[in-house]
């Protein structure tokens, strides 16, 4: 009977070793790229349904609507990347153009999820900020040394002192930030960052309620919201479309428009596309005989990729266009200045 049991045991293990192996896709939480790995050929049906048997973007009825199923103990990116070329002729007719750049990289690394609400740790983890004009080109980088220029100082030491610090995120599993805190520290650290170059104490109070308008909880809110959760609450069917508007002025009288597609769900992701924009304004005033007339406008497309299995954003990219022009006439010769811009804004770009 042992002879017998030895036997099968070994049998066993060497049918173990020889079996036919499998290539197996799958997207790779931390990073968004699709990876390859090998399992066992009778096991990778198991894995392959696995992976989408209950995915985070499913479809019921033909509705597929959207949550997040994150993974505790991983970290997710958020990177979001933005380049303006902006071109400006004068009324003689010569043009001026500049370039500027700005990165923003963050991590969400999950520590739990317990009643449908994940807490989440935000690393904010690098800022970048390039200029470039007439030949000339500036950077502010917190992964560089401080800069010399003067100028360039100050947005050096309030980058440096907001990297490196940690937020934390209560998600709803719908998608819904129930809270982001942690703030009062990182407003500590900023002002006296900037302590050695405002030594004047209105202009630190100042200085420091500005950064606290700028950056604070309704406003992270905000950005995750329009960054993370791109599906509707009811959920949308393959062609479907829904419309966000926005205000684009601080007075709320012009608005971005931004209508949204569901493309494809399928292959681990879902597609969305994006067009919209600003229709083209004009505006015309007279005052002591001079006739201003302004007109613009601002047209954006693009598309959003989303991991099926998870939720996170895999990849965004848009191009936006404006173009903007103002002339002034006093019934006999006139001057007409023109602005064009075009930007191309992403989330989690390649580097």
């Amino acid at each position: 009977m042992k002879n017998l049991t030895a036997i099968a045991l070994i049998a066993f293990t060497l049918s173990s070793c020889s079996k036919e192996t499998k290539t197996v896709t799958k997207v790779d939480p931390e990073t968004g790229e699709t990876i390859t790995v090998e399992v066992p050929a009778e096991d990778s049906a198991q894995t392959a349904a696995n992976a989408v048997a209950d995915p985070a973007i499913k479809e019921i009825d033909g509705v597929y609507t959207q949550r997040f199923k994150l993974e505790v103990g991983k970290s997710y990116p958020l990177t979001t990347y933005q380049k303006d070329q902006q071109t400006m002729t004068a009324p003689d007719g010569k043009t001026q153009s500049g370039t500027s750049e700005s990165r923003d990289e963050m991590s969400f690394k999950v520590n739990k999820f317990e009643n449908g609400v994940y807490d989440i740790t935000i690393d904010l983890l690098a800022k970048k900020n390039t200029q470039a004009a007439n030949g000339k080109s500036i950077s502010v980088d917190t992964r560089q040394a401080e800069p010399k220029d003067e100028q360039l100082k100050m947005m050096y030491k309030v980058n440096k002192a907001l990297v490196g610090n940690k937020l934390n995120l209560k998600m709803k599993e719908n998608g819904e930030v129930v809270s982001i805190t942690g703030f009062d520290p990182i407003y500590t650290k900023v002002t006296a960052a900037v302590g050695t170059l405002l030594k004047d104490a209105k202009q630190k109070t100042a200085f420091t309620q500005g950064f606290k308008e700028s950056f604070n909880e309704k406003i992270l809110k905000d950005q995750f919201t329009k960054n993370l959760l791109l599906l509707p609450a009811k959920g949308a069917k393959i062609g479907d479309k829904w419309s966000v508007s926005e205000n684009a002025t601080p007075d709320g009288k012009i608005k971005l428009n931004t209508t949204y597609t569901l493309q494809k769900v399928g292959d681990g992701v879902a597609e969305i596309s994006v067009v919209g924009g600003i229709p083209k304004k004009s505006d015309k005033k007279t005052q002591e005989g001079i006739t201003r007339s302004m007109s613009s406008e601002l047209s954006q497309n693009g598309k959003i990729i989303l991991d099926q299995n998870s939720g996170w954003i895999k990849n965004q990219s848009i191009t936006v266009k404006t173009s903007q022009s103002e002339t002034l006439s006093d019934g006999k010769q006139s001057q007409t200045m023109k602005s064009t811009s075009n930007s191309l804004v992403q989330v989690n770009p390649a580097r």
